[in-house]
């Protein structure tokens, strides 16, 4: 048995008892959120449905974007509403799952009380002060420690979020080819024969927009390449996970094994980092690029940022990016000419 049921039993037990006749829960993903965010937020509800009987709101800020993860919240019912909707202070009760107090990726207020965080990102300051804490920084995937939960508790659910969170440990680990760890490779075997194959070839393969098209474009034609690392700028996009999905795809090339990238969205820039190195170090990485900039975290292979407010001019982007890619390579201490990833 890899996963650590005895730690998620004791942490899970006290925390049912301490949930009950607390009153209205909110539970809120990060901004834009991903699978591994929704599949931990559904898992976190159903936990606390079943075992304090509390009314639970599942919440995110920004947009759903992704073509996959639009599926996903459709085919799966997922019940998650815009924070704006809300006034999380009629809350008795505030939970975030995959995301910290002060990390910039997440649209709760600086002065609401967060009760419960439940993360495997590296722990931040302002999450020490929270009464429940549950980081698991070798953990691939936050939805792997609320399956636990579960598991822990013997709350049984269905095949909805048997397939939620097994796309969710798919997604974020690249099918177990990523950051993962025992404990969400047990996972994703257990949940394999519980999971609906229709609907999980339905969100892999989504219908996307000619927009979508206009992205891989717009990447292509604005990458620049300096020996094995490569930047891009999206400029202004109307799909903040756009430059994460590019990043990604990007890293696939030859002889590439860190990829930077960014994009406008709204007033604020979205930052995307990716590495092949299996030491990972991504989430340093990003804090030395961001350090005055804006905020940022994220783990081993994979991190990100955001500057809010970004001015939209565009000699401010172009700046930005002369900005970024100096500091990448110095801090890599590369002297790397670039070029042009297509001829102009």
């Amino acid at each position: 048995m890899t996963l650590d049921l005895e730690k998620s039993r004791e942490i899970s037990g006290k925390l049912a008892e301490w949930l009950r006749g607390r009153g209205k829960v909110l539970i809120l993903a990060h901004d834009n959120p991903d699978p591994d965010s929704l599949a931990a937020a559904m898992a976190l509800k159903h936990f606390i449905v079943v075992k304090s009987g509390n009314h639970c709101v599942l919440a995110y800020g920004g947009i759903i974007g992704r073509g996959e993860n639009r599926v996903m919240v459709s085919k799966l019912d997922i019940d998650a509403v815009h924070i704006e909707t809300l006034n999380p202070a009629d809350f008795k009760v505030v939970c975030l799952v995959d995301t910290q107090p002060g990390t910039g990726n997440n649209s709760l207020g600086e002065n609401l009380k967060v009760d419960l965080v439940i993360d495997h990102h590296p722990i931040r300051e302002n999450t020490k002060s929270c009464r429940w804490v549950d980081i698991r920084e070798d953990y691939g995937c936050s939805a792997t420690i609320l399956f636990e939960y579960l598991m822990a508790q013997n709350v049984s659910f269905g095949t909805r979020l048997a397939t939620i969170i097994y796309y969710a440990i798919k997604s974020e680990t690249q099918e177990l080819g990523r950051e993962w760890c025992p404990a969400d490779r047990e996972a994703y075997l257990t949940l394999f024969p519980m999971v609906n194959n229709r609907i999980l070839f339905e969100i892999t393969h989504p219908k996307v927009p000619r927009s979508y098209f206009f992205s891989f474009n717009k990447a292509l034609e604005n990458a620049w390449t300096y020996d094995d690392i490569l930047i891009f700028n999206l400029f202004t996009i109307n799909n903040p996970d756009m430059v994460a999905e590019m990043a990604d795809f990007l890293l696939r090339m030859e002889g590439v094994s860190i990829v930077l990238g960014m994009g406008l969205y709204l007033d604020k820039e979205v930052i995307s980092l990716r590495t092949l190195s299996k030491d990972g170090g991504a989430d340093q990485l990003i804090r030395a690029l961001m350090k005055d900039l804006g905020t940022s975290g994220g783990h081993g292979m994979m991190a990100g940022g955001q500057i809010v407010p970004m001015d939209s001019d565009l000699d401010a982007q172009r700046k930005l990016q002369a900005t970024l890619t100096e500091r990448l390579l110095n801090h890599l201490k590369s002297e790397a000419p670039g070029h042009r990833l297509l001829p102009s």
